[in-house]
């Protein structure tokens, strides 16, 4: 078998876990480190997150970090995991159609089968791509994946109510009105991030009929809840990059006011985490 016929069974198989018995858990990862953890805690696939990546290399979250940066991150983690991976790409890395292209090719030339395309602009005073031109990223992409004969899981995103634009009696509106149009354009799972209220949530899953990922996070429905509400892709984004920080400061708090080293226990062995990279290199 080719790596492009395995790279298109990966993306089939991908696709299928968003309509599966069992609801789509996706713990996101930033390095290779993260995604071998969470590979060998047998998760059936991978998703990166944008925000833990630029974190990692220095920049803060938003599309400041370059195209080519995201990627060879992303490439990086592929090669060493076996499970299907999807890219978080923020908004395409670009404001035209052509660059929602250039990042598509990008994704599947780095091996991955999945990416995130966000819909907000990083502009308080236009927070969210106007819905024609985002229409058009999406569709662009979807051609793309063609070309490739890859077919590339898109989980299309509207920030919403993760920005809160608009007024509240409003959101919920603009928010069907843009994931039914992101799900006729070609989406293959649409994103909702910021909504935490169960009957928001039950009743978007109703009104749109097709897969809905959700973003969890500290005071989020839990996954049984979320199952029952008909959610079928559940994940993390950054918050397990940040988690893993907060570690790291509570043990350089720690050290630095008793001098003890409670903060750490729990962490992988030394021959744990050499297991899990003589798998990787081998």
């Amino acid at each position: 078998m080719t790596d492009r016929e395995h790279q298109q069974n990966q993306a089939t198989s991908f696709r299928a876990l968003h309509s599966g018995p069992e609801i789509l858990l996706l713990p996101n990862v930033w390095d290779v480190a993260s995604a071998r953890l969470i590979e060998d805690s047998a998760y059936k696939a991978i998703a990166t997150t944008s925000a833990g990546i630029a974190f990692s290399l220095g920049y803060p979250d938003g599309q400041k970090i370059s195209r080519e940066e995201m990627f060879e991150s992303i490439a990086r983690i592929v090669r060493a995991v076996k499970v299907p991976l999807s890219a978080d790409v923020e908004a395409g890395y670009g404001d035209k159609p052509e660059d929602a292209a250039l990042t598509a090719r990008a994704v599947v030339e780095a091996g991955a089968v999945g990416m995130n395309l966000e819909d907000a602009t990083g502009d308080p005073d236009r927070p969210l791509v106007d819905l024609p031109l985002q229409l058009e990223k999406i569709q662009t992409v979807r051609e793309t994946a063609r070309e490739l004969n890859v077919p590339l899981v898109l989980n299309a995103r509207t920030d919403v109510y993760l920005l809160q634009v608009g007024g509240a009696d409003k959101r919920y509106d603009e928010a069907l009105h843009r994931l039914k149009a992101f799900r006729d354009a070609g989406a293959d799972c649409v994103f909702l991030p910021g909504v935490r209220d169960p009957e928001t949530i039950r009743r978007m899953v109703a009104d749109l009929g097709f897969p809905l990922n959700i973003l969890a996070g500290p005071g989020s429905p839990s996954v049984p809840e979320l199952r029952k509400l008909g959610v079928a892709r559940v994940s993390l984004g950054s918050w397990p990059m940040r988690a893993a920080m907060g570690v790291l400061r509570g043990i350089a708090d720690e050290l630095k006011s008793t001098g003890t080293y409670a903060a750490m226990e729990g962490a992988p062995s030394h021959a744990e985490m050499n297991r899990l990279f003589r798998c990787y290199s081998e």
